[in-house]
């Protein structure tokens, strides 16, 4: 039985285009180029950050989002950033009494624009909050208590087998694996994510039935 749904972020709730997009434009290179790199990166297994180090080798990535902020080019998100089966999935699992928490390897600026949304949601939580990021077990254990039931009735859904899928089924959680974005769809298919994730789904819409079972 599920009582909670914990949800990442990045490229589940929310596209990454403009996060990098705005990173290119700052760097002052083509968006696409850009891009291909964090594919580059990803497909490697690095953290996805590389693809700055790849075109900047001595960039400072924290002091450069702090430069971001000051030039009034940092975060944002809007409901164009959101997937558009966000408010639909969430809002069905509350109705269905379900506590749907929100937690992510983000910054805690991230944390107060995805509250400014107004998202059907009980927690909202990232790492930059919290001090411990995902893949740490520690992630997951604050993951779990903002959830407030068992790791065994909670689920876990993300994109990322590393970040997201891997270490929550290690913590005793249940999880899904979403086929969206780089990560989601590069993996899909990969044995071990079949052989770890309880299900795999395509969009979050999907969960409903899934804690309805």
């Amino acid at each position: 039985m599920i009582r909670a749904v914990i949800f990442d972020v990045g490229e589940t709730l929310v596209r990454d285009d403009r996060y990098w997009a705005s990173w290119a434009d700052w760097l002052d290179i083509p968006r696409h180029t850009l891009s291909a790199l964090v594919g580059a990166v990803v497909a490697q297994g690095r953290d996805n950050a590389d693809a700055l180090r790849l075109v900047r080798p001595d960039i400072n990535v924290a002091a450069e989002y702090r430069a971001r902020e000051a030039a009034g080019r940092g975060e944002h998100l809007d409901d164009s950033d959101l997937y558009d089966d966000v408010r639909p999935a969430l809002a069905e699992l509350r109705r269905l009494g379900v506590r749907v928490v929100i937690a992510g390897n983000q910054t805690a600026r991230a944390g107060d624009l995805l509250r400014a949304l107004d998202l059907p949601a009980d927690v909202i939580a990232t790492s930059g909050e919290w001090g411990v990021a995902k893949p740490q077990p520690e992630f997951f254990q604050r993951a779990v208590e903002a959830g407030q039931v068992p790791a065994e009735e909670t689920l876990y859904v993300g994109d990322h087998p590393a970040n997201d899928v891997f270490p929550a089924a290690a913590a005793g959680l249940r999880t899904a694996h979403l086929r969206r974005g780089p990560w989601g769809h590069l993996w899909a298919s990969d044995p071990n994510v079949i052989a770890t994730a309880d299900w795999r789904i395509d969009r979050l819409t999907d969960l409903a039935a899934i804690v309805s079972d």
